[in-house]
């Protein structure tokens, strides 16, 4: 007995210092994001100010539906199932762009930041493509890769390529030179320098580029279906828009802000994650009580 109890004794102060430590960095986090508890009010106001419009303006539900009518559309559709078939066929093509997108992006533009030269090689190439609309280049896609995924993957990758290159020289760019010097006096390796000084120091601004492209790569999906695509949410937007039913394009639309916010979060939480060390006080200015 005197044994368990000696056993329980340290451990239920530690669990509970540890407790209050994580209850602290809650409040902490809370007060830092104030804004995100006005969401809900926000949504709030906007619905009742949708409403009000419906009201004053008696419109008929194909011009303008109420968000109660758009609501049951939504439970129909998510009832009957087909929503999600069609969130998947978009969430693939969005993944697949990002991955696409970004690994190109990343690799051209730290190559292109480490190389002037290339850089004045390549830089006309890629400014000249960004004169054209995507949704003038779609077309072409859809007629050179057939009118599969990978058309759509296609074009997402081209939406989220040019930004995602800008952040990723301008944070390659970033790094203090003299640290660079210090770390070659100190004979570090190029991958040891890579990963111990460029990848931490061009990171916000990466993070940056990448809060961007996520919400770019939704559009970029989306236009792809609109240009050929019998399945997806941009097809269901077609779909709605031919048969009138403007509360399945509501439905549809509301659906593309909830992928797209949420990969915006995940960012964001990523972002607070790999970002930790630039949160820590330091010594000359210690945390306050």
């Amino acid at each position: 007995m005197d044994r368990m109890q000696r056993g329980k004794g340290p451990g239920f102060p530690g669990w509970l210092a540890s407790s209050a430590l994580h209850a602290r960095h809650i409040v902490d986090w809370l007060r830092r994001r104030r804004e995100y508890l006005l969401l809900p009010v926000a949504v709030v106001a906007f619905l009742a100010i949708w409403q009000g419009i419906v009201w004053l303006g008696h419109y008929p539900a194909f011009m303008l539906p109420s968000p109660g009518r758009v609501y049951g559309r939504w439970t129909t559709v998510l009832a009957e199932g087909w929503l999600w078939w069609h969130v998947r066929v978009t969430m693939t093509e969005v993944l697949g762009g990002l991955v696409l997108g970004l690994t190109t992006a990343v690799v051209l533009g730290y190559v292109m930041a480490k190389s002037p030269a290339l850089e004045r090689l390549i830089s006309p190439y890629v400014v000249a493509s960004q004169s054209v609309p995507i949704v003038a280049l779609a077309p072409l896609l859809v007629i050179w890769f057939g009118p599969g995924q990978f058309s759509k993957i296609l074009v997402c990758a081209l939406t989220i390529f040019f930004p995602m290159l800008v952040n990723t020289m301008v944070g390659v760019r970033s790094v203090d030179a003299g640290l660079i010097d210090l770390m070659r006096s100190l004979q570090a390796t190029r991958w040891q320098t890579f990963a111990k000084l460029e990848v931490p120091s061009a990171l916000p601004v990466l993070l940056g580029g990448l809060k961007v492209s996520v919400t770019l790569s939704v559009i970029g999906a989306v236009v792809g279906e609109f240009v050929a695509a019998d399945r997806g949410l941009g097809f269901l937007i077609n779909v709605a828009r031919g048969n009138f039913d403007t509360p399945l394009m509501f439905v549809a639309l509301f659906t593309l802000v909830v992928i797209a916010m949420a990969l915006y979060l995940m960012v964001v939480l990523l972002e607070s994650l790999a970002l930790r060390w630039r949160a820590v006080p330091s010594a000359a200015q210690p945390e306050r009580i």
